[in-house]
C-alpha cells in the first residue's frame, strides 16, 4: 500500500462522485472517477488502483458484472456502494469477490474507515505469505498458487477462479483439516461478521466442490460437519518460495 490510496470511484451520479471525491481527497487520498462500467474498464488498463468503490445501480454494465471482471482479473479489493433495497445484490456482490458494502446514504467517515480496514485486511494477508515466503499449496493433486493467485488441476491445467473462491480455498488450505464455522468463514473470507450473508459462504463452498470434487453432490476434499461448518479434509503442503525456483 502506498503513502497516498489511489481509489477508483465507479458511479453514474456526478452528486454523489464530486462531493465524495473531494472528502477522500481532504484524508491524503488519491481519487480517479468513473461515471460508468466502461469508463473504469479504461482506467484500469491505464493505472494500478489500491481498492475500488463501485455503485451497484449503473446504466449500461452494471455494478455487479463490474465487480465479477474485478475479481476475475485484477488483484484489488472492491467495496460495494448500494441503496437499501438491494439486499439480493449485496449478497451476489460478496458472492462473487466484493470486500465489504456501505449503504447509501452513508457518512463518508465509515466509508473511509471501512476502506482503511479493507486494505489492512488486504496488506495483512500479503504481509503474512511474505513473511513465510509461502508461494503455494499442495493438496490432492492440486496446486493454489498464492503468488499468482491461480489453481491448478492434478493434470496441470488452470481451473479459473474467482477472487472470492480464492480467498475461500486459501482460508481452507491455511487451516487444513479444522472445522471452520460460517462465521469463522465470513469473518476471515469478508472481514465482516453478519448473518445475512451465510448464504454467500454456501454458495461459494459450492461452486468451489464444482471445481475440485470429482464428484460435487459427495464432496471429499470440502466436507459438511453437520452443526459445525466445512472442513478441507486432505493432506497440504505449503510450497516455499525458493521450491519453486
Amino acid at each position: 500500500m502506498t503513502d497516498q490510496t489511489h481509489i477508483l470511484l465507479i458511479d453514474d451520479e456526478p452528486s454523489i462522485r464530486q462531493p465524495l471525491t473531494e472528502y477522500l481527497e481532504r484524508q491524503n487520498m488519491r481519487v480517479t472517477e468513473a461515471e460508468n462500467a466502461s469508463k473504469a474498464r479504461s482506467e484500469m488498463r491505464k493505472a494500478r488502483f489500491d481498492i475500488a468503490l463501485l455503485d451497484i445501480m449503473m446504466p449500461g454494465e452494471d455494478g455487479l458484472s463490474l465487480c465479477r471482471h474485478i475479481s476475475e482479473t485484477a488483484d484489488m479489493p472492491v467495496i460495494l456502494l448500494t441503496a437499501k433495497g438491494e439486499a439480493t445484490d449485496r449478497i451476489i456482490g460478496l458472492e462473487i469477490g466484493a470486500d465489504d458494502y456501505v449503504v447509501k446514504p452513508f457518512d463518508p467517515r465509515e466509508l473511509v474507515a471501512r476502506i482503511k480496514t479493507v486494505l489492512r485486511r488486504a496488506h495483512r494477508t500479503g504481509q503474512v505469505a511474505r513473511d513465510a515466503q509461502v508461494s503455494g499449496y499442495e493438496f490432492d493433486g492440486w496446486l493454489l498458487d498464492t503468488i499468482k493467485h491461480q489453481l491448478t488441476d492434478p493434470e496441470g491445467v488452470h481451473v479459473p477462479i474467482s477472487a472470492a473462491e480464492y480467498r475461500l480455498l486459501n482460508v481452507f488450505a491455511e487451516h487444513a483439516g479444522q472445522v471452520l464455522n460460517r462465521d469463522q468463514l465470513l469473518d476471515m473470507v469478508q472481514g465482516r461478521e453478519a448473518n445475512l450473508f451465510d448464504r454467500a459462504i454456501d454458495n461459494q463452498v459450492s461452486r468451489l466442490r464444482k471445481k475440485i470434487e470429482a464428484d460435487s453432490k459427495n464432496p471429499e476434499l470440502i466436507q459438511t460437519v453437520w452443526g459445525g461448518g466445512y472442513m478441507l479434509a486432505a493432506n497440504v503442503t505449503q510450497i516455499i518460495a525458493d521450491e519453486r525456483s
